[in-house]
C-alpha cells in the first residue's frame, strides 16, 4: 500500500511540475527566448536580381531587422524563373526562423497555380509575416516614340495585334498579368518579351531600344522619368502616384485597368509560433521605422504595412483573382 501511495504521489508531483512549467512559459517560451542564437544569422532570400525594387526594399529593411533581432540578416539573391527559383529555396528551407524571404505578388501566387510550371510549393507552403508595399504598374515608351498618349498606343495595338513588344519580368508575373488585363479590358494584344531575372534586365532592353514598351512598377522608373529616359503613358492605379504626379492613370483616360505588385516577407510553413511572433514583431518595427519609410519613399515605394494575418488574407484574395485570369495569360506567353 505504501509503495502505491508513493508512486501516485510522484506522478501527481510530476504532473503539477509540468503544468507549472507550461503556465510559466514552458517549451514554447524557451524557444522564443533562445531564438535567434547568438552569432547565428538570418538569411533573407530575394527571388530577383540585385537592383530590382524587391531587392532594394529588402536591403533597406535588413539593418533595422538586425537591430531588432540582435543578429545579422544576410540578403541572398536567387533570381530566375519569375521568382520561382528563390521561392523554391525558401519553402525547402528548415522552418526554424533562420531563413525568411521576400515574397512578391502575383509572382508567388501564380507559379503554384499552373501545373506546367512544376512548382513544388503552394500557398500553404509559406508562413506570411507581413506586407511592406503596394507598387502600381504602368506603361511607358521612349521619349521619341510615335505614341504620344495611351489612347494612341492602345488603338495602334488593337488595329494590329502583337505589333508592339512590351517587357515583363517573366511568364505569369505581375507585368504579364497586367498585359492580359489590358487585353481583356481594351482589346489591345501586346507581344510580351519576358526577362526572368528581373526589372534591371527589362529596363536595359527597353533603354537599348530592343523592346518598344516598358511595363513595370512605378518604383522601377521614378529615376528614369526624372532623367527624361521614359515617357509614362498610364499608371494602373485608382489615383495618380505621388511619385509620378504628372503621369495620368489608365482610368483618367477611359480604361478601367488597375494592377499593382504587393511585396512582403514570409517564412517556410511550420515555423514555431513563438518564433513567428518574434519575427512578425521585428518586421513590423523595421517596416514602419521612420528612417526606413523615408528611404522607401526615396525609392518610389509607399509603405502599406499589413500584419502576417492580413497579408495572408490579401494573398488568398489574390489567388482567387489570379485563377480567373490565368487562362488568358496562358494564351499570351509570347
Amino acid at each position: 500500500m505504501k509503495v502505491k501511495i508513493a508512486v501516485t504521489a510522484v506522478a501527481v508531483a510530476t504532473a503539477l511540475a509540468a503544468c507549472g512549467a507550461q503556465q510559466s512559459g514552458g517549451p514554447q517560451s524557451s524557444t522564443a527566448g533562445a531564438w535567434p542564437r547568438k552569432g547565428k544569422p538570418v538569411t533573407l532570400i530575394v527571388s530577383f536580381a540585385p537592383g530590382a525594387a524587391v531587392d532594394a526594399a529588402a536591403r533597406v529593411v535588413a539593418p533595422v531587422l538586425e537591430k531588432e533581432l540582435g543578429t545579422n540578416v544576410e540578403v541572398l539573391n536567387k533570381p530566375g524563373a519569375g521568382g520561382q527559383i528563390g521561392y523554391t529555396a525558401l519553402t525547402r528551407a528548415k522552418p526554424d526562423g533562420y531563413t525568411i524571404g521576400a515574397t512578391g505578388s502575383p509572382s508567388v501566387v501564380v507559379s503554384p497555380l499552373d501545373p506546367s510550371r512544376g512548382a513544388t510549393y503552394t500557398r500553404q507552403s509559406f508562413q506570411p509575416l507581413g506586407m511592406q508595399v503596394l507598387d502600381p504598374m504602368l506603361v511607358g515608351v521612349a521619349p521619341g516614340s510615335p505614341y504620344k498618349d495611351l489612347k494612341a498606343l492602345i488603338e495602334a495595338v488593337k488595329a494590329k495585334p502583337k505589333s508592339v513588344t512590351a517587357t515583363t519580368t517573366g511568364v505569369q508575373t505581375g507585368e504579364h498579368f497586367a498585359l492580359a488585363d489590358i487585353q481583356q479590358k481594351t482589346g489591345a494584344e501586346f507581344a510580351p518579351v519576358h526577362f526572368s531575372e528581373g526589372a534591371a534586365s527589362a529596363i536595359a532592353a527597353f533603354l537599348g531600344k530592343h523592346v518598344e514598351a516598358y511595363v513595370g512598377n512605378v518604383s522601377d522608373v521614378k529615376d528614369l522619368v526624372a532623367q527624361g529616359k521614359i515617357q509614362v503613358l498610364g499608371v494602373m492605379s485608382a489615383e495618380r502616384s505621388p511619385f509620378l504626379p504628372d503621369a495620368p492613370t489608365f482610368a483618367e483616360q477611359g480604361y478601367q485597368v488597375e494592377a499593382a505588385t504587393a511585396r512582403g516577407y514570409s517564412a517556410p510553413a511550420g515555423l514555431p509560433d513563438p518564433v513567428r511572433v518574434k519575427l512578425e514583431g521585428a518586421l513590423k518595427k523595421a517596416i514602419e521605422d521612420p528612417a526606413v519609410v523615408a528611404k522607401m519613399k526615396d525609392l518610389g515605394l509607399a509603405t502599406a504595412y499589413k500584419s502576417g494575418q492580413d497579408y495572408s488574407t490579401y494573398w488568398a484574395d489574390q489567388e482567387t483573382t489570379v485563377k480567373q485570369a490565368l487562362p488568358l495569360v496562358r494564351n499570351t506567353k509570347s
